[in-house]
């Protein structure tokens, strides 16, 4: 983000949000003088978003635009991406680490919101209350207790132990539910919730499992026909993590055949791409699951908080450099600085490119007042400061972008 003298100025650093993100992002945004922010209310398919792109330096999207190996190449000028979603996979990060674009998202905003729902849902699926509404919305009054229970004393079954999982198990544990959980790394138990070894040891136990993974290789399909059987008869199962999680047919056939008394699912495999599109499940229809269109974290609150945390770490990045918080970038937390000269460089980590660049540093006679430098397996990333003005600074800078293990540099000449 430099133009030929110095740090590009704000009002020049194009910011395109997509898909109707929350005004609060906007409003961060500006407040930080950031000018240059243009909305677009839905997702683009990808020409759309190809040409969208042309010019921007920082993205803001939520699930449904897809940021491909292509589309991310097909810009040179974006420099940042804000999901503003918990999920990030939406996004090859590969593609875009390898082309020094840190991807920022905010996993934590929208916790509070998830866990209510599927408190909700709980409560719904165990008092069989969907049903009796469409009922009495339809005049028929089916007032009766069977099949209707408390949720005091029964088993909850969290699988993925995380931001939401924790959240979720206290509020169930309030309700004066058991708790027990699997999760693939070892997690502190909160409150009285146990951990299991297995999540077959879960779903032999649980009155009601609940999924919060991510979408990843190994989770594509955990729950299979095999693995739904393996629930206790009767039981009801919850996704509102990612669609992939659940195999809808193996589902669908234990809900007909009563081997599950309920569900309830916010995700799906297949999503319509837009609300003017025709949503097919063979869930539908299907009177003892309650089926909502992704709206686990679609409170007024949860959004204004995403707004807020993605907007700030792309003024973070921005302003400082700092890479707090990407999910596919070295973290780097760095301090505003004075009255220096700080450059910027994304580099491929192998061998000796970190002695590379302090050589050039040297040939210029820079003295180097702090330095900052993390890795991960594909990159490095470093931020040198320089302590007051540096008149050929541009030029160092084009030196820095011709060294041969360079992905991006950028100066922030704040003397």
């Amino acid at each position: 983000m430099t133009s030929n003298k110095l740090s590009r100025p704000k009002n020049q650093i194009r910011i395109l949000l997509l898909e109707s993100i929350a005004p609060s992002a906007r409003d961060a945004l500006l407040s930080a003088g950031y000018t240059n922010v243009h909305e677009i209310c839905g997702a683009l398919d990808k020409a759309a978003l190809i040409k969208a792109i042309q010019g921007v330096h920082m993205l803001g999207i939520r699930s449904r635009s897809q940021l491909t190996t292509q589309v991310l190449g097909a810009t040179n000028t974006l420099v940042a991406v804000g999901c503003f979603s918990v999920g990030t996979n939406q996004v090859d990060l590969a593609a875009a680490s390898a082309l020094g674009i840190p991807v920022f998202n905010a996993p934590f905003s929208n916790t509070r919101s998830v866990a209510e729902l599927t408190i909700a849902e709980i409560v719904m699926l165990m008092r069989n209350t969907f049903k009796k509404s469409v009922n009495v919305h339809k005049g028929r009054w089916d007032k009766t207790a069977a099949g209707s229970r408390e949720v005091r004393g029964k088993t909850l079954g969290i699988i993925g132990y995380g931001n939401i999982g924790t959240q979720l198990a206290a509020l169930a544990e309030s309700m004066g539910m058991r708790v027990i959980y699997f999760d693939r790394l070892d997690k502190l138990s909160h409150g009285n919730a146990e951990s299991t070894k297995t999540i077959d040891e879960v779903l032999a136990k649980a009155d009601i499992v609940s999924l919060h993974l991510p979408e990843q290789p190994d989770t594509n399909g955990l729950f299979n026909e095999v693995r739904i059987r393996s629930m206790k008869k009767g039981a009801f199962l919850i996704n509102n993590a990612r669609g992939s999680l659940v195999d809808i047919d193996a589902l669908a056939n234990a809900l007909k055949d009563g081997h599950l008394s309920g569900a309830a699912v916010d995700v799906f495999p297949n999503e319509p791409k837009s609300n003017k599109d025709i949503f097919e499940s063979r869930l539908r229809g299907i009177e003892t699951v309650i089926l909502t269109p992704h709206i686990g974290g679609s409170t007024e609150e949860a959004q204004e908080c995403i707004g807020e945390e993605v907007a700030r770490k792309f003024v973070e990045y921005s302003d400082v450099g700092s890479t707090m918080g990407a999910v596919n970038f070295p973290q780097v937390q760095l301090p505003k600085g004075t009255l220096v000269t700080r450059f910027i460089q994304v580099q491929r980590n192998e061998p000796g490119e970190l002695g590379r660049l302090n050589d050039l540093f040297a040939r210029h006679g820079l003295n180097i007042v702090s330095q900052h430098y993390q890795t991960n397996e594909h990159i490095g990333y470093v931020v040198l400061d320089v302590c007051g003005a540096v008149p050929n600074c541009v030029d160092i800078l084009k030196e820095i972008r011709q060294l041969a293990g360079t992905i991006r540099a950028r100066l922030l000449n704040r003397v």
